[in-house]
C-alpha cells in the first residue's frame, strides 16, 4: 500500500510538478478556446450546407461530413502535421492540432445542429414565413433558437469530448496538460504527476458533466 501511495499519490513530487504541470493546463486551455469556437462555426455551417435544397450540395456535405467523423482524430493529426509537409505545407504543432481538430469536430457538431434543426417541425417554418419573415430570418430566429434548445447537452457533452481529446495534442510535442505531467513524470521517476494531470481534468469537466444531466432531465420534462 506505501509503495503505490509513494508511486502514485505522492504529495511532495505533485508539488515538484506543478509548476511544469500549470504550463500544461494553460496551453490546454488555449488549445480549447481555438478547437471549439472553430468546431462550433464550422459545424453550424457544414449543418446549414448539408440540409441544402440543391442535391450535389448536400451530398457533398454529407460525404465530407461522414469522411471526418470516420477518420480517427489521431491518424487525422499526424497526416496534417506530419503528412502534408511533403506536399510543401509546414505547420506548427498548434497550427497542425487547430486544423485537425475543425476538421473533426466540426463534422461531430454539424450532425447534432443538423438533428436539431431537423426536430423542429415545418409548423414552425410555415408559421414564420407567414409573418413576412425570410427564409434566413426563420432560421436565425425561429429555428436555431428552438434547435440549440433541443441539442444543448448533446453539443456540451461533445464539448467536454473535444476538451479530453486535446491530450492527442501530446503526438505533435504540444507541451499541453498530458504532455507535460508525462515530461514530468519522466524526470521524477514517479506516475503521481500523471494522476495530478487526471484530476485537473476531473476538476475541469464534472461540472459540465452534471450540467449535461440536470438539462438532460429540464428537457425530458
Amino acid at each position: 500500500m506505501e509503495t503505490i501511495l509513494q508511486q502514485f499519490f505522492n504529495l511532495r513530487v505533485m508539488e515538484q510538478a506543478f509548476p511544469l504541470i500549470l504550463g500544461g493546463l494553460k496551453q490546454t486551455v488555449i488549445i480549447c478556446l481555438i478547437v471549439v469556437p472553430l468546431g462550433v462555426v464550422g459545424g453550424l455551417v457544414s449543418a446549414l450546407i448539408s440540409l441544402s435544397r440543391l442535391r450535389a450540395v448536400r451530398w457533398t456535405a454529407i460525404a465530407a461530413i461522414d469522411f471526418f467523423r470516420s477518420i480517427p482524430p489521431l491518424v487525422l493529426l499526424i497526416f496534417v502535421y506530419a503528412g502534408l509537409p511533403f506536399a510543401g505545407f509546414r505547420l506548427s504543432p498548434l497550427a497542425a492540432v487547430a486544423i485537425s481538430f475543425f476538421l473533426n469536430t466540426s463534422s461531430y457538431y454539424g450532425e447534432i445542429y443538423r438533428a436539431g434543426i431537423e426536430s423542429v417541425g415545418l409548423g414552425q417554418w410555415d408559421a414564420a414565413r407567414s409573418t413576412g419573415l425570410r427564409s434566413y430570418h426563420t432560421l436565425a430566429y425561429v429555428v436555431l433558437p428552438q434547435a440549440m434548445r433541443n441539442v444543448l447537452p448533446d453539443l456540451i457533452s461533445n464539448t467536454v469530448e473535444v476538451v479530453k481529446l486535446t491530450s492527442i495534442a501530446s503526438v505533435v510535442a504540444l507541451p499541453e496538460l498530458l504532455y507535460s505531467a508525462d515530461m514530468a513524470r519522466s524526470v521524477t521517476f514517479n506516475s503521481s504527476p500523471i494522476v495530478l494531470a487526471a484530476a485537473i481534468y476531473l476538476a475541469m469537466l464534472w461540472p459540465l458533466v452534471r450540467l449535461i444531466s440536470r438539462l438532460e432531465r429540464r428537457i425530458a420534462t
